[in-house]
């Protein structure tokens, strides 16, 4: 893989103060991200994937993305080649055999034939997970803008749009059409999709998933189970276990 004299794959870490963020940028190589520690998010378009220590993304060359989390430990590792052919970000299980060969990568000093077979190893050990992004599109729209960000601020404000009217000046109609103009989502999957934005960071903190359940809006832990089950496709315990 390193016939050209450079390393085929890179691996670093970069640590990340609280709420460290890399602005929209793009890359000549393809990425693998994670958080080895703490908890990541990465940005591309209004799709958002929140990545603990046991799930990465793979970002195609040219893909542009932003980087949000802090405090955490970020690794990525960088590829010339696309040995799976994905053109669009995935999901991939970091396997307790990854996690141990990035490491070597980032922290070793292997001889040149050495390096050149663990970087072999490594594209098979690329594993996709079927789980979705959170979308969160901003609403353009002050009015529906100003109602986003207070649930981004507050999860479990249970306002409907009618009591929300009354604080930014809009009839409740309207902010059910901005959201929908603006977005492509109606208010309800929009407030879904900002609860389970923000329930993925503090499952990733290691809060209980009652806890969890609780800040972010449901009543029951077994409603949130269900609500992000039905979001990310898989329940809170695989997500985090990388199943």
């Amino acid at each position: 893989m390193s016939g050209s004299g450079h390393p085929a794959v890179l691996v670093g870490n970069f640590a990340l103060p609280h709420r460290t963020r890399f602005a929209q940028h793009r890359h000549r190589v393809h990425q693998l991200a994670w958080a080895a520690e703490g908890v990541v998010s990465i940005t591309v378009e209004d799709a958002v994937w929140v990545l603990p220590a046991t799930r990465a993304l793979w970002i195609p060359a040219g893909v542009p993305h932003s980087v949000d989390g802090g405090p955490a430990l970020m690794r990525a590792a960088y590829l010339r080649e696309n040995p799976h052919g994905w053109t669009a970000p995935t999901p991939v299980a970091v396997s307790p055999l990854l996690r141990e060969l990035s490491d070597h990568l980032a922290t070793a000093r292997p001889a040149p034939a050495a390096r050149a077979r663990a970087e072999a190893v490594l594209p098979d050990l690329l594993d996709p997970v079927d789980t979705t992004s959170v979308r969160l599109p901003t609403p353009t729209d002050p009015r529906a803008a100003a109602v986003a960000r207070g649930i981004v601020d507050d999860p479990a404000d249970d306002r409907g749009l009618e009591a929300w009217g009354r604080t930014v000046g809009a009839s409740a109609r309207t902010l059910a059409r901005l959201f929908v103009a603006d977005t492509g989502l109606s208010f309800g999957r929009w407030r879904t999709q900002a609860r389970m934005r923000a329930a993925l960071l503090l499952l990733a903190a290691g809060l209980p998933v009652a806890v969890v359940a609780a800040r972010v809006g449901y009543r029951t832990p077994s409603a949130f189970v269900a609500a992000f089950r039905q979001q990310l496709g898989v329940s809170p315990g695989a997500y985090y276990s990388g199943r």
